[in-house]
Protein backbone atom coordinates (compact mmCIF):
# COMPACT_ATOMS: atom_id res chain seq x y z
CA UNK A 1 0.00 0.00 0.00
CA UNK A 2 1.71 3.17 -1.00
CA UNK A 3 0.49 6.36 1.50
CA UNK A 4 -0.59 8.27 -1.89
CA UNK A 5 -3.29 5.57 -2.47
CA UNK A 6 -4.10 5.88 1.83
CA UNK A 7 -4.99 10.12 0.95
CA UNK A 8 -6.77 9.28 -1.90
CA UNK A 9 -9.09 6.37 -0.49
CA UNK A 10 -9.24 9.22 2.73
CA UNK A 11 -10.46 11.85 0.59
CA UNK A 12 -13.18 9.50 -0.94
CA UNK A 13 -14.45 8.94 2.76
CA UNK A 14 -14.63 12.24 3.35
CA UNK A 15 -16.43 13.64 -0.11
CA UNK A 16 -18.26 9.82 -0.84
CA UNK A 17 -17.55 11.00 -4.17
CA UNK A 18 -14.84 10.15 -6.46
CA UNK A 19 -14.56 13.53 -9.06
CA UNK A 20 -15.05 15.40 -5.44
CA UNK A 21 -11.95 13.47 -3.73
CA UNK A 22 -10.23 13.93 -6.93
CA UNK A 23 -10.47 17.34 -7.35
CA UNK A 24 -9.60 17.82 -3.49
CA UNK A 25 -6.66 15.56 -4.11
CA UNK A 26 -5.67 17.99 -7.90
CA UNK A 27 -5.89 14.75 -9.69
CA UNK A 28 -8.08 13.71 -12.33
CA UNK A 29 -11.30 11.45 -11.49
CA UNK A 30 -9.88 8.65 -13.55
CA UNK A 31 -6.52 8.64 -11.91
CA UNK A 32 -8.24 8.40 -8.62
CA UNK A 33 -10.51 6.04 -9.32
CA UNK A 34 -7.63 3.29 -11.03
CA UNK A 35 -5.28 3.98 -7.14
CA UNK A 36 -8.00 2.90 -5.16
CA UNK A 37 -9.08 -0.35 -8.14
CA UNK A 38 -5.18 -1.19 -7.29
CA UNK A 39 -5.60 -1.02 -3.70
CA UNK A 40 -8.57 -3.13 -3.64
CA UNK A 41 -6.58 -5.71 -5.87
CA UNK A 42 -3.56 -5.46 -3.36
CA UNK A 43 -5.82 -6.36 -0.68
CA UNK A 44 -8.10 -8.27 -2.06
CA UNK A 45 -11.20 -7.07 -0.83
CA UNK A 46 -13.95 -4.27 -2.10
CA UNK A 47 -13.54 -1.28 0.00
CA UNK A 48 -16.92 0.91 -1.15
CA UNK A 49 -19.94 -0.25 -2.75
CA UNK A 50 -20.93 1.63 -5.49
CA UNK A 51 -24.55 1.79 -5.79
CA UNK A 52 -25.53 4.10 -8.72
CA UNK A 53 -24.10 7.24 -8.12
CA UNK A 54 -23.83 6.11 -4.71
CA UNK A 55 -21.01 4.88 -2.49
CA UNK A 56 -20.49 3.44 0.43
CA UNK A 57 -17.85 2.24 2.94
CA UNK A 58 -17.95 -1.60 3.07
CA UNK A 59 -16.86 -3.51 6.34
CA UNK A 60 -12.94 -3.80 4.43
CA UNK A 61 -13.09 0.07 3.98
CA UNK A 62 -14.42 0.88 7.28
CA UNK A 63 -10.96 -0.75 9.15
CA UNK A 64 -8.73 0.82 6.70
CA UNK A 65 -10.45 4.36 7.18
CA UNK A 66 -10.09 3.95 11.18
CA UNK A 67 -6.55 3.07 10.30
CA UNK A 68 -5.86 5.51 7.79
CA UNK A 69 -6.80 8.01 10.47
CA UNK A 70 -4.98 7.07 12.81
CA UNK A 71 -1.42 6.97 10.59
CA UNK A 72 -2.34 10.00 9.48
CA UNK A 73 -2.84 11.71 12.27
CA UNK A 74 0.56 10.43 13.97
CA UNK A 75 1.97 12.20 10.91
CA UNK A 76 0.40 15.38 11.29
CA UNK A 77 1.56 15.05 15.21
CA UNK A 78 5.20 14.18 14.28
CA UNK A 79 4.97 17.25 11.16
CA UNK A 80 3.43 19.76 14.37
CA UNK A 81 6.16 18.53 16.36
CA UNK A 82 9.36 19.33 14.61
CA UNK A 83 7.68 22.67 13.03
CA UNK A 84 7.27 23.86 16.79
CA UNK A 85 10.84 22.22 17.42
CA UNK A 86 12.54 25.16 14.31
CA UNK A 87 10.49 27.65 15.76
CA UNK A 88 12.05 27.69 18.97
CA UNK A 89 9.23 28.55 21.14
CA UNK A 90 7.15 30.72 18.60
CA UNK A 91 4.40 28.87 16.24
CA UNK A 92 0.76 30.07 15.23
CA UNK A 93 -2.66 29.32 16.26
CA UNK A 94 -6.14 29.49 15.19
CA UNK A 95 -8.58 29.88 18.21
CA UNK A 96 -12.67 29.29 17.32
CA UNK A 97 -15.07 31.36 19.51
CA UNK A 98 -19.12 31.81 19.36
CA UNK A 99 -19.87 35.24 18.64
CA UNK A 100 -19.81 37.54 20.47
CA UNK A 101 -16.85 35.65 22.81
CA UNK A 102 -14.14 37.96 21.40
CA UNK A 103 -15.83 41.00 22.92
CA UNK A 104 -17.12 39.93 26.05
CA UNK A 105 -13.60 38.11 27.54
CA UNK A 106 -11.05 37.10 24.20
CA UNK A 107 -10.15 40.88 23.46
CA UNK A 108 -8.35 41.61 26.97
CA UNK A 109 -6.80 38.13 26.95
CA UNK A 110 -5.48 38.22 23.04
CA UNK A 111 -3.68 41.66 24.08
CA UNK A 112 -2.11 40.13 27.34
CA UNK A 113 -1.13 37.13 25.12
CA UNK A 114 0.81 38.94 22.75
CA UNK A 115 2.22 41.41 25.28
CA UNK A 116 3.66 38.47 27.33
CA UNK A 117 4.38 35.90 24.30
CA UNK A 118 5.14 38.16 21.27
CA UNK A 119 6.68 35.37 19.19
CA UNK A 120 3.47 33.46 18.96
CA UNK A 121 0.90 34.46 16.43
CA UNK A 122 -2.68 34.12 16.62
CA UNK A 123 -5.98 34.21 15.06
CA UNK A 124 -9.10 34.96 16.50
CA UNK A 125 -12.41 33.45 14.20
CA UNK A 126 -15.93 34.22 15.51
CA UNK A 127 -17.76 30.50 14.29
CA UNK A 128 -21.43 29.26 15.24
CA UNK A 129 -19.66 25.73 14.42
CA UNK A 130 -16.84 25.68 16.71
CA UNK A 131 -17.03 22.16 17.44
CA UNK A 132 -17.42 21.07 13.48
CA UNK A 133 -14.56 23.16 12.83
CA UNK A 134 -11.88 21.75 15.62
CA UNK A 135 -13.41 18.48 14.30
CA UNK A 136 -12.07 19.40 10.44
CA UNK A 137 -8.89 20.69 11.54
CA UNK A 138 -9.74 24.25 10.17
CA UNK A 139 -9.26 25.99 13.36
CA UNK A 140 -6.97 24.46 16.60
CA UNK A 141 -8.71 25.25 19.30
CA UNK A 142 -12.30 26.04 20.50
CA UNK A 143 -13.89 27.99 23.15
CA UNK A 144 -17.22 27.06 23.84
CA UNK A 145 -20.51 26.07 25.52
CA UNK A 146 -20.13 22.47 27.82
CA UNK A 147 -20.52 19.56 27.55
CA UNK A 148 -19.05 18.58 24.52
CA UNK A 149 -18.96 14.96 24.56
CA UNK A 150 -16.75 12.95 21.48
CA UNK A 151 -14.05 10.94 22.04
CA UNK A 152 -12.45 12.19 18.99
CA UNK A 153 -11.87 15.48 21.26
CA UNK A 154 -10.14 16.80 24.65
CA UNK A 155 -12.47 19.02 26.66
CA UNK A 156 -11.31 21.14 29.43
CA UNK A 157 -13.91 23.01 31.79
CA UNK A 158 -12.75 26.51 32.05
CA UNK A 159 -15.58 27.88 34.32
CA UNK A 160 -19.58 28.32 35.06
CA UNK A 161 -20.29 31.41 33.39
CA UNK A 162 -24.12 33.04 35.00
CA UNK A 163 -25.52 35.88 33.93
CA UNK A 164 -26.90 39.14 35.72
CA UNK A 165 -28.67 42.34 34.79
CA UNK A 166 -26.80 45.84 34.28
CA UNK A 167 -28.38 48.89 35.12
CA UNK A 168 -28.02 52.91 35.37
CA UNK A 169 -27.23 53.61 38.87
CA UNK A 170 -29.51 56.04 38.19
CA UNK A 171 -32.29 53.50 37.80
CA UNK A 172 -34.64 52.47 40.62
CA UNK A 173 -33.32 48.65 40.40
CA UNK A 174 -29.96 50.00 41.29
CA UNK A 175 -31.42 49.92 44.96
CA UNK A 176 -31.65 45.99 44.63
CA UNK A 177 -28.99 43.22 45.21
CA UNK A 178 -31.50 40.14 43.60
CA UNK A 179 -34.12 40.55 41.30
CA UNK A 180 -36.45 37.41 40.16
CA UNK A 181 -35.69 36.75 36.29
CA UNK A 182 -39.56 36.85 35.09
CA UNK A 183 -39.57 40.68 36.06
CA UNK A 184 -37.55 40.87 33.05
CA UNK A 185 -40.52 40.93 31.09
CA UNK A 186 -41.45 44.26 32.74
CA UNK A 187 -38.20 46.12 31.59
CA UNK A 188 -36.94 48.24 29.31
CA UNK A 189 -33.77 46.27 27.99
CA UNK A 190 -31.16 46.87 25.13
CA UNK A 191 -29.77 42.93 23.90
CA UNK A 192 -27.71 41.50 21.72
CA UNK A 193 -29.03 40.57 18.01
CA UNK A 194 -31.27 37.05 18.02
CA UNK A 195 -28.49 35.25 16.52
CA UNK A 196 -25.60 36.20 19.63
CA UNK A 197 -24.67 33.61 21.77
CA UNK A 198 -25.93 35.47 24.91
CA UNK A 199 -29.10 36.34 23.37
CA UNK A 200 -29.97 32.78 22.61
CA UNK A 201 -29.23 32.03 26.06
CA UNK A 202 -31.53 34.49 27.51
CA UNK A 203 -34.34 34.09 25.35
CA UNK A 204 -34.33 30.03 26.04
CA UNK A 205 -34.88 30.72 29.87
CA UNK A 206 -37.23 33.23 28.66
CA UNK A 207 -39.40 30.84 26.99
CA UNK A 208 -38.53 27.90 29.02
CA UNK A 209 -40.65 30.67 31.83
CA UNK A 210 -43.28 31.31 29.30
CA UNK A 211 -42.45 34.58 28.49
CA UNK A 212 -40.69 36.52 25.14
CA UNK A 213 -38.63 39.16 25.78
CA UNK A 214 -38.85 42.41 23.63
CA UNK A 215 -35.66 44.29 23.53
CA UNK A 216 -36.34 48.20 22.83
CA UNK A 217 -32.95 49.08 21.30
CA UNK A 218 -30.74 46.14 19.72
CA UNK A 219 -26.87 46.69 19.29
CA UNK A 220 -24.24 43.96 17.93
CA UNK A 221 -21.10 45.28 20.29
CA UNK A 222 -20.98 45.36 23.93
CA UNK A 223 -19.70 49.18 23.95
CA UNK A 224 -22.77 50.48 23.14
CA UNK A 225 -24.58 48.01 24.86
CA UNK A 226 -23.08 49.29 28.18
CA UNK A 227 -23.21 53.04 27.14
CA UNK A 228 -26.91 52.61 26.84
CA UNK A 229 -27.21 51.22 30.69
CA UNK A 230 -25.02 53.59 31.42
CA UNK A 231 -27.00 56.27 29.85
CA UNK A 232 -30.43 54.89 31.28
CA UNK A 233 -31.93 54.13 27.90
CA UNK A 234 -32.34 50.30 29.12
CA UNK A 235 -31.01 47.52 31.28
CA UNK A 236 -28.91 44.49 29.73
CA UNK A 237 -27.94 40.79 30.75
CA UNK A 238 -24.70 39.93 30.48
CA UNK A 239 -22.12 37.33 31.72
CA UNK A 240 -21.76 38.49 35.81
CA UNK A 241 -17.91 37.74 35.69
CA UNK A 242 -17.62 40.15 32.82
CA UNK A 243 -19.79 42.20 34.65
CA UNK A 244 -17.76 42.47 38.23
CA UNK A 245 -14.66 42.54 36.17
CA UNK A 246 -15.55 46.45 33.96
CA UNK A 247 -15.92 47.91 37.51
CA UNK A 248 -17.90 50.53 35.82
CA UNK A 249 -18.93 53.59 38.57
CA UNK A 250 -22.09 54.07 36.37
CA UNK A 251 -23.07 50.79 36.08
CA UNK A 252 -24.72 48.39 39.04
CA UNK A 253 -24.96 44.81 38.95
CA UNK A 254 -28.25 43.00 39.90
CA UNK A 255 -27.96 39.29 40.07
CA UNK A 256 -31.51 36.94 38.88
CA UNK A 257 -32.75 33.88 40.85
CA UNK A 258 -35.35 31.44 39.97
CA UNK A 259 -33.96 30.90 37.47
CA UNK A 260 -30.34 32.66 37.42
CA UNK A 261 -29.51 31.86 33.73
CA UNK A 262 -26.23 30.45 33.26
CA UNK A 263 -23.74 27.95 31.09
CA UNK A 264 -20.84 26.04 31.13
CA UNK A 265 -17.48 27.12 28.89
CA UNK A 266 -15.37 25.05 28.03
CA UNK A 267 -12.18 24.54 25.85
CA UNK A 268 -11.91 21.38 23.22
CA UNK A 269 -9.29 20.16 21.20
CA UNK A 270 -8.82 17.10 18.83
CA UNK A 271 -7.47 14.39 20.87
CA UNK A 272 -5.13 13.26 17.93
CA UNK A 273 -3.44 16.57 18.01
CA UNK A 274 -0.05 17.50 18.36
CA UNK A 275 -0.21 19.74 21.56
CA UNK A 276 3.06 22.20 20.69
CA UNK A 277 4.24 25.47 22.50
CA UNK A 278 1.58 27.79 21.29
CA UNK A 279 -1.26 25.80 22.07
CA UNK A 280 0.66 24.63 25.65
CA UNK A 281 1.55 28.44 26.30
CA UNK A 282 -2.49 29.72 25.10
CA UNK A 283 -4.56 26.74 27.07
CA UNK A 284 -2.23 27.92 30.38
CA UNK A 285 -2.62 31.67 29.69
CA UNK A 286 -6.45 31.28 29.34
CA UNK A 287 -6.94 29.02 32.61
CA UNK A 288 -4.88 31.47 34.88
CA UNK A 289 -6.61 34.34 33.24
CA UNK A 290 -10.00 33.60 33.81
CA UNK A 291 -8.95 32.17 37.59
CA UNK A 292 -7.58 35.87 37.71
CA UNK A 293 -10.99 37.08 36.36
CA UNK A 294 -12.86 35.16 39.19
CA UNK A 295 -10.49 36.24 42.00
CA UNK A 296 -10.65 39.68 41.28
CA UNK A 297 -14.46 39.36 41.44
CA UNK A 298 -15.10 37.41 44.57
CA UNK A 299 -12.60 40.29 46.04
CA UNK A 300 -14.23 43.07 44.87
Amino acid sequence: MEFKQLQYFMAICEELHFTRAAEKMGVSAPNISQQIRRLEEELGVLLFDRIGKTIVLTEAGAILHEHGAAVLGHLQQASDAIADLKQMRGGSLSIGVLPGDADLMFNALLLNFHQTYPTVSLSLLETMKVTEQVLDRSIDIGVTIGPVIDERLTSIPLFHEEFSLAVSRNDPLATESIIPFNKLQTLKLVMFPSDHQCRMLIDRYSMDNGFALQPHMVTTTLSSLLQMVQNGVGACVLPRLLLENLHHPDIKVVHLKNPSPSQDICLIYRRDRYIGYAMRTFIKTVRAYIENAIHHAKSS
